[in-house]
């Protein structure tokens, strides 16, 4: 069975996305103490629910 291994043009690449997400909240968050992270959390979710 052969796969075919087409070249695809992405517009958007979900994985490179939201891997430079995931590495810009850990270097928000690396210096915080567990009760800051939650505040900052909070703070984000509440910003996400009211957008």
């Amino acid at each position: 069975m052969k796969t075919n291994n087409k070249e695809i043009d992405k517009e958007f690449d979900t994985v490179k996305t939201f891997r430079e997400i995931k590495d810009k909240i850990s270097l928000e968050i690396s210096s915080m103490s567990f009760e800051q992270i939650k505040e900052y959390l909070k703070a984000k979710s509440q910003k996400l629910q009211a957008e």
